[in-house]
């Protein structure tokens, strides 16, 4: 199962997941979100649909880089609502800045995405207990190997530039993902970043920030107003324990956004505020991934 705390986080911020009304781009498949940024850079990408093999099956999963070259990798994990049309975009824009980016179904051990129903409604039960079904078949064991597996993946793909650092990026359920991946290769990702991520910090043993001081990489803690109401200690924790690993963190929390703002499906979609972390973090890579 899933660590009982991270799972309570979720349930914690249902209010938040309630207002999350997705249109149909959120499972659909073939369509645009015509994201800012992309534009030209679309035309020299290369894309495609592939599965992993991992420790506990095979993954689905999207892999997208520009057509020529090797670049940085970049790790992504969807958040609670899974793999679908929004974040397949938000990596094509990535790989248009310069990135070789695989985003993944973090539920694959349930089914194949899309792994939501349409229009999902965290309040509605059938739709919680569907949910957190998935995410409590995953755990911090199971975010290790199946991060050893993408990474392993990402380094064998002729688009990856292995000579430099690579990132990995989370959203809610995502978070916790970015560090147990850092920690568990930290001569190899040079970069992190956590968009209201869940469950970062908790006092159970297991808890993501206690890895800190494994990790090498710098990182971007994007926190939402509306999780930072609710656990306004957890900023100071991160915070100092970066500190403590003589590392860079960047952790703000971006005034007026509940949890969720930042994918461009979600009804608490914050544009303006989503823009300005999505340019934090490509400064970030910029710097980091070297």
């Amino acid at each position: 199962m899933c660590d009982q705390d991270d799972l309570n986080e979720f349930a914690r911020r249902a209010p938040d997941f309630s207002r999350r009304q997705f249109g149909a781009l959120a499972v659909g498949t073939g369509v645009s979100l015509m994201l800012p940024g992309l534009g030209a850079a679309a035309e020299s990408l290369t894309d495609e649909d592939v599965e992993i093999k991992t420790a506990d099956g095979v993954a689905d999963a999207y892999f997208v880089h520009p057509a020529s070259g090797k670049h940085p990798a970049v790790l992504i994990c969807p958040d609670i609502f899974g793999l679908r049309p929004a974040f397949k975009e938000m990596a094509r824009r990535l790989a248009g800045s310069g990135y070789s980016v695989l985003v993944f179904n973090p539920f694959y051990r349930t089914q194949k995405a899309p792994t939501a129903p349409e229009h999902p409604n965290f309040q509605d039960p059938k739709t919680r207990d569907l949910l957190m079904g998935m995410a409590g078949k995953t755990n911090a064991d199971t975010m290790a190997t199946d991060a050893k597996a993408f990474v392993s993946w990402l380094d064998k793909q002729p688009a990856v530039d292995t000579k430099k650092k690579m990132a990995t990026t989370g959203y809610c359920y995502g978070g916790p993902f970015t560090l147990r991946t850092a920690a568990a290769f930290p001569s190899r990702v040079g970069a992190g970043a956590s968009f209201h991520g869940g469950g970062l910090v908790t006092d159970k043993p297991d808890s993501p920030h206690l890895l800190i001081p494994k990790i090498k990489a710098q990182y971007l803690f994007a926190i939402a107003e509306s999780d930072d109401q609710k656990q306004p200690e957890a900023k100071t924790v991160l915070r100092d324990a970066f500190n403590k690993a003589h590392l860079h963190a960047e952790v703000e929390v971006y005034t007026g956004t509940q949890h969720g703002w930042c994918p461009p499906d979600a009804a608490v979609y914050n544009h303006d505020q989503a823009e300005k972390a999505w340019s934090r973090m490509l400064v970030l890579f910029k710097s980091a991934l070297v």
